[in-house]
């Protein structure tokens, strides 16, 4: 199937996606998100509803002020046709639209006759003279104008002719494309084609803007790219309202990489992970790990079967290769793995596991490890730190001689923490204590505090993620259940530059706790950027 003479991809992740419970963008978050959607290369970016909230219209204010300067993307304004029974030229919100100072306008209609009749209030002629109007005032004070068709899937299987005549009346008032909605998501994508098909005879431009109700968002727009549409609307993780838009980014891969078509700039499909783990880390909304193409499990392999294909060939076991758009193959250390899984990770952190008595003794701890609870496939620096181990190349940067925690907590007070750590670094023995609000958190403090003397760099480190799981089935856990049962703790660690994840096992959370603990400082001292200066004298604290 050869690409359409011009094909438009259309990111409306600044407004549809902004509707999703729980996602709050400022101003300046809007304006990071536009630049790396320009950087992706999507030709049309939403930017929001000037006019019907503070924060939009203040976001076009700061783009026409030179906030924003986009080198691919055009900037749209998002609206709604004129009201009930008024003229374009004198209704506020299509004055918003004008004053937004964007090239392109999008307004919402209403193809969906009961919709018009019982939401609008109004007749349908009166729907048609307000698509009209609205889009006839725009295209007059220079606007280009896309027509968004709300509801047009379901208000076609209701009423086709009404619907039909929407798509009509926007096209000859002068909209350049008219995007038909499955606005409610309910779509399946065998449903499409007569649909877009039936719009299509028109003979208007058309664009598709899917929602993810059943699960095939991304399936439903490339079905109707099948049947002919040419703009695809989406949002960058699938975000928005309910259960989300089409996830512009697998929709364009697929359009690349499975269609041979060219809809982004030249090599901008290879930035797709990085930006859409960055825009991620604006929203404050983790993305998923197996999200199509830019997952962090997207190219993830687990199975002994798959690793020992995969290091005859890549290929055998991925449907593309990740570096197209900027992922990673990761071989992941389980109970499933097989030699050829800990040969490969062994490479991947810089490790010859050629020997093949090496790496089954190797697997083999590691299968008896994840028997008592341990996790590796969450947890690289904790098996780097078990391979270096076998290996005998794990540096002893300190020696932990003794730990202990107490927390106190008297009726009507809050609670406090206190752990001592006694270890030896660089030749000194050191005895230090730190407060904390638990007991993990004192446990960091005292080991940050007797580690800083002799290793300055520790004191960048940052905990940023702890998670508990309480273990009832493995070996370690005897029998135990509930409050009794083994405990596994990851722990995420920053130097700022970096994250790392170990993970520890115990009879208790404080014991697992410390062993996912200074493992991490471990870690990071094994990795540290650059050389120790020679250590200050040392004064220990009892």
């Amino acid at each position: 199937m050869a690409a359409p003479p011009q094909f438009h991809v259309y990111d409306t992740t600044l407004r549809d996606g902004a509707q999703q419970e729980g996602l709050r963008l400022t101003v300046a978050d809007k304006l990071r998100i536009a630049g790396y959607l320009d950087e992706l290369g999507v030709g049309f970016i939403e930017g929001g509803w000037p006019g019907a909230n503070p924060t939009d219209t203040a976001f076009f204010a700061a783009a026409a002020r030179g906030e924003l300067v986009l080198k691919h993307a055009q900037l749209v304004a998002f609206g709604a046709t004129r009201r009930v029974g008024g003229r374009a030229a004198d209704d506020p919100l299509v004055a918003a639209l004008r004053d937004s100072h964007a090239p392109y306008a999008c307004l919402v209609a209403k193809s969906h006759s009961r919709h018009v009749e019982l939401a609008l209030r109004t007749t349908l002629a009166e729907n048609l003279a307000m698509v009209t109007d609205t889009v006839q005032h725009l295209r007059s004070e220079g606007m280009r104008v896309f027509v968004d068709c709300e509801h047009f899937f379901d208000g076609y299987r209701e009423d086709p002719a009404y619907a039909l005549e929407v798509v009509r009346t926007a096209a000859e008032a002068g909209a350049e494309v008219v995007v038909l909605c499955d606005t409610n998501g309910g779509m399946l994508p065998s449903w499409m084609g007569d649909v877009v098909s039936a719009a299509g005879a028109v003979g208007v431009d058309l664009g598709v803007h899917c929602h993810n109700d059943t699960g095939c968002a991304i399936a439903n727009t490339l079905a109707a790219v099948d049947a002919g549409v040419m703009h695809v609307q989406g949002t960058v993780n699938g975000y928005g309202e309910r259960t989300g838009n089409a996830d512009l980014v697998p929709v364009v891969a697929n359009l690349e990489l499975k269609y041979g078509w060219s809809v982004l700039p030249e090599g901008a499909l290879a930035e797709a992970t990085r930006i859409s783990h960055a825009i991620s880390a604006v929203t404050n909304v983790p993305g998923s790990a197996r999200a199509p193409y830019v997952g962090t499990s997207s190219f993830a392999h687990k199975a002994g079967l798959h690793a020992s294909a995969i290091r005859v060939d890549p290929n055998l076991y991925q449907h593309i290769d990740p570096a197209l758009v900027g992922n990673d193959m990761r071989m992941l250390i389980s109970d499933m793995a097989g030699r050829a899984n800990i040969q490969i990770k062994g490479e991947e952190l810089g490790f010859d596991l050629s020997d093949r008595e090496l790496a089954a003794r190797v697997t083999e701890q590691v299968k008896n490890r994840e028997a008592e609870g341990y996790s590796y496939e969450a947890a690289d620096a904790s098996f780097e730190l078990l391979l270096r181990s076998e290996l005998g190349e794990l540096d002893e940067y300190f020696s932990v001689l003794q730990w202990r925690v107490h927390t106190h907590s008297a009726a009507g007070e809050r609670s406090d923490s206190e752990a001592t750590v006694k270890l030896r670094a660089r030749g000194e023995e050191q005895l230090f204590v730190g407060e904390g609000n638990g007991p993990v958190n004192a446990l960091d403090a005292a080991l940050r505090r007797a580690l800083t003397p002799a290793f300055p760099v520790v004191d960048c480190y940052e905990l940023t993620d702890y998670r508990v799981r309480v273990l009832e089935g493995s070996v370690r856990a005897g029998g135990g259940h509930g409050t009794n049962a083994v405990v596994r703790v990851l722990i995420d660690t920053t130097d700022g530059e970096r994250t790392w994840t170990t993970v520890g096992v115990g009879s208790n959370v404080i014991e697992a706790s410390w062993e996912a603990l200074s493992d991490a400082y471990l870690y990071g001292l094994l990795h540290r950027a650059a050389p120790e200066p020679a250590p200050a004298e040392v004064t220990v604290v009892d």
